[in-house]
């Protein structure tokens, strides 16, 4: 390993923290109600590596909602691995693409079948989750939101490709956003080829996709090491930290402006509001806010995918009932000892709405891949403490004007 005089490394690290947002109001919040638990989290930003964005949403008279946003250590240059959050911009992609498809008789709901085109590749003719027994968009996008799905989120990639996934991205002003590689053991070049996709019905083919190439050059000059050893797809133990110079990267910020987009999109500039329908909408709602209990198609087995199961502030136990009142439409992400979730909370019963983002690293070892995480002793009770924090500051604080929050009440099968 290269030697790096130490004085670099210290104007590295204060370049970096240069770039953190951090505002009082919430820094003193959290300290002020945090438990013995929270405070150590606290007390060690660069063990835990945590980044907590909460945007607290008013409404005019009208009804238009206003979001002032509180940061606590949100920096953009400090990489966190996103893991399954990723899967939420492909999702919503997705939607569009078809969108665009609808000239040869395509929806949502068509038939996707995947064919195998390269080294790696795998093909994808039935699905004996949905209803019909076969693949599509509308059923991958479910099993990613209700349960993390990560071969859903795979042909999902393999339908968009990397080169279209991040040109659309950076075409809507998230240069940051870095997503090259699917979620299963492939190269970079493996990576870069996705596979022929035909959409079909029945026997009729509708279109075909041609397998394709992503050609476009990505920044890798900014090395990012994690962790002082890791095991590799081997299964071997590296004495080295392991590297993310080329995983998947998007800030904290954009992840939450995202989400932002689908629910108020006349709340981001033009350029950041997806091409979606009302339906398409209304499909993604649906579906970031059901339970695994819920589902009848998929159908989950629920003592594995209890309710907030994929919802980490508040509730993620499998001994706490979520309560019927209370609607998170979110998208988290784990991997790697990183714990990640994207959400807007709604309360209709006491009329609170507000969205809240948050990354920690549990990693005590500092062994990456040995599947020991801190994720149930620190990760997960910091998410569901934070949430609750701000939900009990939500419920005390004055507001002009009370929310009409029916758009968000939906009806679940």
């Amino acid at each position: 390993m290269k030697w790096i005089p130490t004085v670099t490394i210290l104007l590295s690290v204060l370049g970096a923290r240069a770039q953190e947002k951090t505002d009082a109001f919430l820094r003193e919040l959290l300290w002020n109600n945090a438990s013995p638990l929270l405070k150590t989290v606290l007390s060690h930003p660069d063990s835990f590596r945590f980044q907590i964005l909460y945007t607290k949403i008013d409404r005019d008279k009208n009804n238009n909602p206003i979001f002032s946003n509180f940061y606590y250590r949100v920096n953009r240059n400090e990489y966190f691995n996103p893991a399954s959050t990723v899967k939420m911009p492909l999702a919503i992609l997705s939607l569009e693409r078809i969108n665009d498809l609808q000239k040869y008789g395509i929806d949502r709901n068509t038939t996707m079948l995947t064919d195998s085109s390269y080294a790696a590749q795998t093909k994808v003719e039935m699905d004996s989750s949905s209803a019909n027994q076969l693949p599509s968009v509308a059923h991958y996008i479910r099993k990613i939101f209700l349960v993390s799905d990560n071969d859903a989120y795979n042909r999902l990639y393999e339908f968009l490709g990397p080169q279209f996934i991040n040109e659309r991205l950076w075409q809507m002003g998230y240069k940051d956003i870095r997503i090259t590689r699917r979620f299963t053991p492939m190269d970079e070049d493996q990576n870069r080829h996705t596979n022929q996709i035909r959409f079909m019905d029945g026997n009729k083919l509708l279109f075909k996709q041609q397998p394709a190439f992503n050609r476009d050059s990505f920044d890798f000059s900014k090395k990012i090491l994690i962790g002082k050893a890791h095991y590799n797809f081997k299964d071997s133990l590296i004495l080295a930290p392991m590297d993310f110079t080329r995983h998947n990267n998007i800030p904290l910020e954009d992840l939450q402006q995202i989400l932002q987009s689908v629910l108020f999109p006349e709340s981001v500039p033009a350029r950041q509001r997806f091409n979606l329908t009302a339906g398409d909408v209304a499909f993604l709602l649906q579906y970031m806010s059901e339970f695994p209990s819920e589902s009848r198609f998929p159908h989950y087995d629920t003592s594995i995918y209890f309710d907030s199961y994929a919802k980490f502030f508040m509730f993620k136990s499998n001994k706490t009932k979520v309560p019927s009142y209370i609607r998170i439409f979110n998208k988290p992400g784990w991997s790697y000892g990183f714990l990640t979730d994207v959400a807007y909370i709604v309360d209709f019963k006491n009329k609170i709405e507000f969205m809240l983002s948050a990354v920690i690293y549990v990693n005590s070892d500092g062994i990456l891949n040995d599947d020991k995480y801190e994720y149930d002793e620190t990760g997960y009770p910091f998410f569901k403490e934070i949430g609750n924090i701000i939900y009990q500051y939500e419920l005390g604080r004055n507001r002009s004007h009370i929310p009409n929050l029916d758009r968000f009440w939906l009806n679940y099968h």
